[in-house]
């Protein structure tokens, strides 16, 4: 049945595979790690900055991913990304007196590196893959694709905890690492052998983008992403476990929920906002939609002030915000797609995803500093919410210079 599909179709199925088993094991990987020094007693804000070299990292990551990519094809990063993310999972493998603190963030630091490499191929693959000028196609393959990736990091969260009870820490990375080896080991075999080259080997002052529309996209990308991550992180978990009671199995199931109904509205995304050739997204649907998205944050955090009850205020407003922010990160998984340069496309989409990663990392540091500061609890999320709210009105700011067309520098794919 495979062989009656095109070879497009073929490769976008490769691409979806190795993305799709990497991002459950990334999800799980986290939860593994979360749940194991939650049970040695460290805090949730220690457990975070556990995290710190994965988004370090992953800024480095990105920034230099998109020139390797268009130097060595975007099948070697994405098995590259495959074999790191192994080697990382291996590294938990050594026993309990050795699992110290620096030596799971340097495993994190190679995740990080990992989850980069091959997030970067993935996007920047489905513009190759699609015919020149297919904008609807386009937007509904990245919309399957990112959709799909946040639908399956949220399992991934759950399948940390089955696989932890079932079979332990050491046991449950074993079986990851295992079956990512297979799937790796499929993809040297089934993945296109040039994907991504670009014809003309960019030089590596080439990785800061020329393009103003990418310029500008990545600054607001970064700031979305950085109001999500300032109260979502650390913040929120914080809160439902302190102030809500919550037990951290509810707090780990919530919160895994959310992020698979969220990769469910991107998914769904262009059923929402329009995909076809004459209602594609362009700046304008950028603008419009985290104009909106503002308001959210806003909204809760004046509803806390009010003391309302905060269990309703905040979880009717976090899925609110999900939806969304999740139809703002899909148009911007699109826009960027969509300016990219067919040749060396992986340049510009690793240069905007570089934005996106810097943005968690300044969402992630901001989350644990400003919620201690303002005292924790209720004041604290509220102040983390506040911040929010300024970061999208200055990512509605900073949309406004986005062209108000979609716009596309597709060059016949090779």
């Amino acid at each position: 049945m495979l062989n009656q599909l095109s070879p497009a179709v073929r490769q976008y199925l490769v691409v979806t595979g190795n993305y799709w088993a990497f991002t459950l094991t990334d999800g799980a990987l986290r939860m593994l790690v979360v749940l194991h020094f939650h049970s040695l007693g460290y805090s949730p804000l220690d457990i975070a900055l556990l995290f710190l070299f994965y988004e370090i990292f992953g800024v480095i990551t990105n920034l230099v991913g998109g020139w390797l990519g268009a130097h060595l094809g975007l099948n070697r990063t994405m098995n590259i990304g495959l074999a790191l993310q192994i080697i990382a999972l291996s590294m938990l493998l050594v026993p309990a007196a050795m699992l110290t603190v620096p030596w799971v963030m340097a495993a994190q630091a190679l995740s990080g590196i990992a989850k980069d490499l091959n997030k970067m191929s993935a996007k920047s693959s489905i513009k190759l893959l699609v015919p020149v000028d297919a904008h609807s196609t386009l937007y509904k393959w990245v919309a399957i694709l990112t959709g799909s990736k946040n639908a399956l990091k949220g399992a991934g969260f759950f399948l940390g905890g089955v696989l932890l009870m079932w079979l332990g820490f050491a046991g449950a990375v074993a079986a990851m690492a295992a079956t990512l080896t297979l799937v790796w080991l499929s993809s040297l075999v089934l993945l296109k052998k040039d994907l991504g080259k670009a014809s003309n080997k960019p030089k590596f002052r080439d990785i800061l983008s020329k393009s103003q529309a990418i310029n500008i996209l990545s600054a607001a990308r970064m700031l979305l992403f950085g109001a999500r991550d300032v109260w979502f992180v650390v913040a929120l978990p914080v809160f439902l476990s302190q102030t809500l009671s919550w037990q951290s199995g509810q707090t780990g199931a919530f919160m895994a929920s959310w992020i698979i109904a969220y990769g469910a509205v991107q998914a769904f995304a262009p059923r929402i906002t329009g995909s076809s050739n004459s209602r594609l997204p362009s700046g304008h649907s950028a603008t419009a939609w985290v104009a909106v998205l503002a308001l959210i944050p806003a909204m809760i955090a004046t509803g806390l002030s009010m003391e309302l009850s905060p269990a309703i205020v905040v979880i009717s407003g976090l899925l609110v915000f999900g939806v969304i922010f999740a139809v703002n990160s899909s148009l911007h998984s699109y826009l960027i797609v969509s300016y990219a340069n067919s040749d060396g496309v992986s340049l510009d989409v690793g240069f905007y995803y570089m934005a996106n990663a810097m943005g968690r990392l300044l969402g992630t540091v901001l989350s644990g500093w400003v919620f201690q500061l303002a005292g924790q609890g209720t004041d604290g999320l509220a102040a983390c919410l506040w911040i929010s709210a300024a970061m999208l009105v200055a990512t509605t700011l900073i949309s406004l210079m986005l062209p108000r067309r979609t716009q596309s520098k597709s060059m016949t794919p090779t």
